[in-house]
């Protein structure tokens, strides 16, 4: 799949800007330790934070390279757009967002496993739940049914903002992962969502007010 052919965009709320995902860039560096600077709500739920421009290119690389082999497709999440759909001034226009990522399963499962992140200054404001959806979208648009029938989304169990984020996007709560101490020293949660129209809710765990 051509890197530089692939771009979503996602319309303004009145909340938010429109949102355009595209694959990493290596000018993303200096952006992407300014996101994780200082953030430690986001150290905490990704192991491969840069700390700086040197990691952050490495990153950016590693991104890009995995995607050219198929196996990870990586988008940063940006603004775009001067103004919501309100008609008022965002002033955001190119600011990096979050990062959303569709991790490729074994052959022959048909399935494949979404991820996100998103920056302090995105979170609360819905950038993630609409990153997301369109990300599935692209997944079961892009891939046959053969490839991707499934898309599973895993958190930690006290990851709560994460179980908010899969159910605003029709991800159903499926069960519970046992811990895997030390690389998963929780228990969590797989969420699913299969080719078609969104499941009806599953009952799951309780929802926290917080989210991303």
């Amino acid at each position: 799949m051509d890197i530089t052919a692939v771009r979503l965009e996602v319309a303004a709320t009145p909340s938010a800007p429109a949102l355009e995902l595209r694959p990493w860039r290596p000018a993303d560096a200096t952006g992407l330790v300014a996101v994780f600077r200082g953030d430690e709500a986001l150290r905490r739920w990704t192991s491969d934070g840069p700390h700086d421009v040197a990691s952050a290119l490495r990153w950016v690389r590693e991104q890009r390279r995995l995607w050219s082999i198929g196996e990870r497709f990586s988008f940063a999440v940006v603004a775009t757009g001067d103004r919501d759909n309100g008609g008022r001034e965002q002033g955001e226009n190119g600011r990096l967002l979050g990062h959303v990522v569709l991790k490729c399963g074994a052959p022959d499962s048909a399935s494949a496993e979404v991820g996100y992140w998103a920056a302090a200054h995105a979170r609360g404001r819905g950038v993630t739940p609409r990153a997301l959806g369109a990300l599935t979208e692209w997944a079961f648009d892009t891939f046959p049914p053969d490839e991707v029938a499934r898309l599973d989304l895993l958190h930690q169990v006290d990851n709560t903002a994460s179980c908010r984020v899969a159910d605003k996007c029709g991800y159903t709560f499926d069960e519970v992962l046992p811990a895997a101490p030390p690389v998963f020293p929780l228990d969590g949660h797989r969420h699913v969502r299969r080719r078609g129209r969104p499941e009806g809710a599953r009952p799951g765990p309780p929802l926290a007010d917080a989210e991303r």
